[in-house]
């Protein structure tokens, strides 16, 4: 494989389901995290420096979609977290009806629901958060990954969809309404915004 110095890389959303996907990640998922801790895309020698794995995992990252080349430097998020959260979580669901949860059950943002509705789905976050806990304590590791109901009996698209991932040893819930749509660049910025802004903030509303 031939870079040029001018290449950066970026997580894709897969990269990122992957990568955030436990509360401790091994080595390879700790080197894909670095790749938001800048304010910018790195380059190889900046990853590098981040974390000295990078270069060994680059080949295998690359062939399994969770990594991107770009030809250039890409901005990180630039706003307040709570300036932009509510939309960058809209464009997550197919309905724009999305909240976003810590997962202890505060409502960090919310789009397209009323609070009352979005606390609701927080305090069922954080019972799934004790569930999954529950089941991982028995052996059974299953209960920690996605979480989706239907009213549909054909089970083709879900209502509620709930999906957890982690931030430095921080647990988040993203409860989306409708369709979910993660293979989609604002989930990269949702997991960069939380990272930049640190992982342990207040409820936004």
């Amino acid at each position: 494989m031939t870079l040029t110095a001018s290449e950066c890389f970026m997580l894709t959303p897969a990269g990122v389901l992957h990568a955030f996907a436990h509360q401790t990640p091994d080595a390879a998922a700790a080197a894909l995290q670095t790749l938001l801790t800048g304010e910018r895309s790195l380059d190889l020698a900046a990853w590098t420096a981040a974390d000295p794995l990078a270069p060994s995992i680059l080949a295998g990252a690359l062939e399994s979609g969770w990594v991107q080349v770009l030809r250039g430097s890409l901005q990180g998020p630039d706003a307040r977290l709570d300036d932009f959260l509510q939309h960058v979580i809209a464009s997550l669901s197919g309905e724009r009806r999305a909240v976003l949860a810590s997962e202890g059950g505060f409502c960090l943002g919310r789009t397209g629901v009323d609070q009352d509705e979005a606390d609701i789905l927080c305090a069922a976050a954080a019972d799934y958060s004790d569930f999954a806990a529950r089941q991982a304590r028995r052996g059974w590791d299953g209960g920690t990954r996605y979480v989706s109901f239907h009213r549909d009996p054909e089970l083709l698209l879900p209502d509620y969809s709930f999906l957890p991932f982690w931030v430095d040893g921080a647990g988040y819930w993203l409860v989306l309404m409708g369709e979910p749509l993660l293979n989609n660049p604002a989930l990269v910025e949702l997991l960069w915004g939380i990272k930049q802004a640190g992982t342990r903030f207040v409820a936004i509303g």
